[in-house]
């Protein structure tokens, strides 16, 4: 993470041209060598970066309470994470901001920021198929829908005398959910970007966000 920091303080202060992959090493103290050990490109040493804060989101949504329906889970991923202080700092927004527009203009961190959003999205998928089979599961009763959390969206084997091992896929209702849930938040984000709207309140991250999910009260999340 220390290389990933290094390479978005360069990319924030002279721009992604001026930045070469050697000028990284040297602020992350390490050798060129190390640098090419990990990352292929300048351009992928902000992955670290843009993975975190998709993790963070994705991690709040599953730490919603258990009650929560999925737009509730996901309002309270949007306040954890894109509210400042609570998953970023205030003075740390205007980096995301830098680093969302030189993904916009450059091709080659355009791509970084495509891929870690996939990965999110899938992961997103996993944690709302999650969420689904324990709104769907009875109250006080720790064994019923056991296999069917474990088996989601999984035919049943035949017996062959020794218990399959436990799987866990994500069926097309969680996972289009999840497309839908991150295109609303990626494009409150890129959005914001790209103009000079606030961190906070009327305008900022969490607010487009949040009126992005809100527009789509009628999507059928749990269906």
């Amino acid at each position: 993470m220390e290389i990933a920091r290094a390479a978005a303080g360069l990319f924030v202060r002279h721009g992604l041209r001026a930045t070469r992959a050697e000028d990284i090493a040297q602020a992350a103290g390490i050798a060129p060598r190390t640098f090419y050990r990990y990352f292929a490109t300048k351009e992928e040493a902000v992955a670290p970066l843009y993975a975190a804060g998709a993790q963070r989101w994705v991690e709040a949504v599953r730490a919603a309470p258990a009650g929560d329906s999925v737009p509730r889970a996901l309002e309270h991923g949007v306040r954890q994470t894109l509210t400042p202080g609570a998953g970023v700092s205030a003075s740390s927004w205007e980096w995301v901001r830098t680093l969302l527009r030189l993904a916009e203009a450059n091709p080659s961190l355009r791509r970084v920021w495509a891929e870690v959003c996939q990965a999110s999205e899938r992961t997103l998928g996993e944690v709302l198929a999650e969420r689904g089979s324990r709104r769907g599961k009875p109250e006080g009763d720790d064994n019923v829908a056991a296999v069917p959390e474990l088996h989601v969206g999984v035919p049943p084997e035949p017996h062959v005398g020794v218990p399959p091992e436990p799987r866990l896929t994500v069926p097309p209702e969680p996972r289009f959910a999840a497309a839908v849930a991150s295109a609303a938040v990626r494009t409150a984000l890129e959005g914001w970007a790209e103009g000079d709207g606030p961190v906070e309140g009327a305008g900022s991250p969490a607010e487009l966000a949040l009126r992005n999910l809100r527009a789509l009260r009628d999507f059928p999340w749990e269906a």
